[in-house]
């Protein structure tokens, strides 16, 4: 592998997102830093315009990379060793590169939050992952680095604390400043349409232990009506991204070996406040359905640099174990969710799992069961995150 020219290639280099995560790589892994890095592309004139925009040297290297075309995939394959794809909605563009990584050994990590599609991949791909070494990480942005780490952060606690993991965790969003991507918008509509079209993939997002094939653990909270939150004596609304992120915790505890439990219960919903006021901005969040909409973000557009710095979030995970023991931990970023952070975390993933996790074994994997500590501890000293335990009551 270490004969391939490039380590790691951006796949949709001149998308918004893309462009974001380019411009990372240009500030923390710029030539000489021992991270062999290209563009990539459908376009050779758009990735050289992009390159210019962005102020990276001449010399970045372009690559040509089409998913529709199974020679440039292959062209692909030869030269890296991990494929950093932001091109979505993965459902419609993302089969043949990952089916293509599975066969070669190649590493992958994206920003998908498409579980239907991602339970077709593990299907699909799982075992051949497993047989050619191919590292194949899915969600590596704001869904679901944050909550799936943060989970796994408050587990390791529990069990260091108190000798057990906790059964229940409920993940709370506090605060959030910032936009979701177009690329989210459009993954929402694209899931919904393959939702009409075919009950089994209806029944898959229905499902929360869609992503544990053989696996299924106790009723889990539907979180989708507002509500007093008894823990915490405040009005919760649904969160928009709990359908993922609550798929992908329960894929990383299937692939700890039910290192939380097998009755691990778990959900996501977004803290709106006390009283009248919560409750009323609680039923507002509930009926909003403006990311599905039509008019809503596009991809490849997104907010400028001044509101992605302007951006934050803050996550608190609450967990209670059966002895009545109980831990809070808190995670905060620094940049809004879906552009500033995510583009951010996406790259640590693809280095960490480069440089600090050789030893996970091919396969279909989460942030937390192939990267774990070892990203937590690059995203608070590179990517603005931070992981903190706040409380505990024994």
């Amino acid at each position: 592998m270490s004969k391939k020219p490039f380590d790691l290639v951006v796949h949709g280099a001149t998308g918004f997102t893309g462009r974001l995560v380019v411009e990372y790589l240009l500030q923390r892994y710029p030539a000489g830093s021992g991270l062999r890095w290209a563009m990539g592309g459908r376009s050779a004139a758009k990735l050289a315009a992009v390159r210019d925009e962005v102020g990276a040297p001449a010399d970045t290297p372009l690559i040509v990379t089409d998913s529709a075309s199974a020679d440039s995939l292959q062209a692909l394959m030869a030269q890296t060793r991990l494929v950093l794809s932001t091109v979505g909605p993965y459902q419609l563009y993302g089969s043949p590169l990952v089916a293509a990584c599975a066969q070669a050994g190649v590493d992958y990590v994206d920003l998908c939050g498409e579980p239907a599609w991602m339970r077709q991949m593990i299907d699909a791909h799982q075992a051949e992952a497993q047989a050619s070494g191919a590292r194949i990480v899915f969600s590596c942005g704001f869904d679901s680095v944050p909550f799936d780490l943060g989970v796994l952060l408050l587990q390791d606690e529990m069990k260091a604390r108190f000798g057990q993991p906790a059964q229940r965790v409920r993940g709370r969003v506090r605060k959030m400043k910032g936009t979701f991507s177009g690329g989210t918008a459009a993954s929402l509509k694209a899931t919904l349409v393959a939702a009409a079209q075919d009950p089994a993939v209806m029944a898959l997002l229905r499902n929360p232990f869609s992503l544990t094939p053989g696996f299924e653990g106790p009723a889990q909270p539907p979180g989708h009506k507002p509500m007093i939150d008894e823990a915490l004596g405040l009005w919760v609304a649904p969160f928009v991204m709990a359908a993922i992120n609550t798929r992908n915790i329960h894929r990383s505890n299937f692939l700890l070996g039910q290192a939380y439990g097998a009755d691990f219960v778990y959900d996501e919903m977004l803290i709106t406040g006390a009283g009248d006021k919560g409750q009323a901005i609680a039923q507002a969040v509930a009926a909003d359905k403006s990311l599905g909409a039509e008019g809503g973000p596009q991809p490849g557009e997104g907010p400028s640099r001044e509101e992605r710095e302007a951006g934050f979030y803050d996550l608190l995970f609450l967990g209670q174990d059966s002895a009545g023991h109980s831990l809070r931990v808190g995670v905060k970023g620094d940049r809004d969710p879906g552009y500033g952070s995510t583009s951010k975390m996406i790259t640590e993933s693809a280095v960490c799992l480069l440089q600090d996790r050789q030893d996970t074994a091919g396969g279909i994997w989460t942030s937390a069961s192939a990267l774990g500590q070892a990203l937590i501890t690059r995203l608070r000293a590179h990517a603005g995150l931070s992981f903190e335990v706040e409380a505990q009551v024994d």
